[in-house]
């Protein structure tokens, strides 16, 4: 069960990404000079750690064009989805309203779109639904009773 300390981290990760995104947008005085650190962050963790360590273990070679492409398409909806983040606090969105509504959202985009490329083989539990629900009501408890 290691792979749960690695969902520690990502939440961890992606629960504090949206408070120090705004006030690093907001020290930095533009939107795209956030933007611009983001992408230096993704370039030296994104590329330089990969490569070092595929390249330590000689397996640069063998991409193919499938699984390159839904990775790649994958990483373009994390930058697009950072971009929209950023746009989200320019127009006067707030951490506190802005990633509730990502992180309450996301789950249910991710649960659909699963669901649709990779067809249950009996019907959902009516439970899903009613997470469904639940996670849109707790989104909202959030927001309306944030401090």
């Amino acid at each position: 069960m290691s792979w749960i300390w690695f969902v520690f981290g990502a939440v961890l990760s992606w629960g504090a990404y949206g408070v120090l995104l705004h006030r690093g947008q907001v020290q930095l005085g533009n939107p795209l000079r956030a933007l611009l650190c983001v992408g230096i962050a993704y370039f030296l963790i994104g590329i330089l750690v990969p490569t070092a360590g595929l390249g330590a273990q000689g397996e640069l070679k063998g991409f193919n064009a499938s699984g390159t492409t839904a990775a790649t398409v994958a990483g373009a909806l994390g930058a697009i989805g950072a971009v929209c983040i950023i746009w989200a606090f320019k127009a006067g969105g707030l951490p506190l309203y802005v990633m509730p509504l990502v992180f309450g959202g996301a789950p249910l985009v991710n649960v659909l779109l699963s669901m649709w490329l990779h067809p249950p083989s009996a019907a959902p539990n009516p439970m899903l639904y009613a997470g469904f629900l639940l996670t849109s009501v707790g989104a909202g408890l959030v927001l309306y009773y944030r401090p």
